[in-house]
């Protein structure tokens, strides 16, 4: 099995652990998952030769199946989508995840996302695209910047509509007021950023929170800039 699933199972039962909500009381609910899942390396390493594949090779890798065991695990009867938005993917599953609940899909969501460097052959392909730092630093608004670096991790947060939270007497770690997601276009290169694109997402996740850019008193950015 794809250690992306073993963490993915870990890391989200923790999460739902920490707020409360136990095995009983998520089994058979509309809880939806959502996550940010784009690495193929331990699929690569299980389908490299022909006579190690077996019946469960598959199920073992697949994305659609790493959400889909947590869901039978768990017996959570909600929306279930593997995201891919390549550096962006947990983002954009905590966008989707959020989108769900307003919309009335699930009552509970859980976002996550979740990679991990098996093989050198991805490290070795973003090299010579020229997309990795050759010494090893993400160096983020930096005039020196030279690429990014690779990195692994799980991580999930369980998510409610506030009103239901409230209710629930939950102990609530932060409200997510705004989000918005959208695509470059064209642009010089089809890995090339868009600058007017990520200004246009950036408005239309402040309109959507009732914000100004002048309310906003603390920016966490990502390394890579997609």
């Amino acid at each position: 099995m794809d250690p992306q699933q073993r963490l993915l199972l870990e890391v989200s039962w923790e999460a739902f652990e920490r707020s409360g909500l136990t095995r009983e009381r998520l089994y058979g609910s509309q809880t939806g998952v959502y996550v940010g899942i784009c690495g193929h390396e331990y699929e690569a390493l299980a389908m490299l030769h022909e006579a190690d594949i077996n019946a469960y090779s598959y199920l073992g890798t697949a994305h659609s199946a790493a959400i889909g065991r947590l869901s039978y695990w768990l017996g959570l009867k909600g929306p279930n989508f593997p995201v891919d938005t390549a550096c962006s993917s947990s983002l954009v599953a905590v966008h989707l995840a959020c989108q769900a609940l307003r919309a009335g899909e699930c009552s509970i969501a859980l976002a996550a996302g979740v990679n991990t460097l098996l093989t050198p052959n991805f490290t070795i392909y973003f090299t010579k695209l020229g997309a990795l730092s050759p010494d090893g630093r993400c160096k983020t608004f930096d005039a020196s910047a030279n690429g990014y670096v690779r990195g692994e991790g799980c991580g999930a947060l369980v998510l409610k509509r506030l009103s239901d939270a409230q209710a629930d007497g939950d102990t609530i770690l932060a409200v997510i007021r705004g989000t918005a997601v959208n695509q470059d276009g064209r642009s010089q290169g089809l890995t090339a950023p868009n600058g007017p694109s990520q200004q246009a997402v950036i408005r239309q996740a402040l309109a959507r929170a009732g914000l100004k850019p002048a309310d906003v008193d603390y920016v966490e950015t990502h390394g890579t800039g997609t």
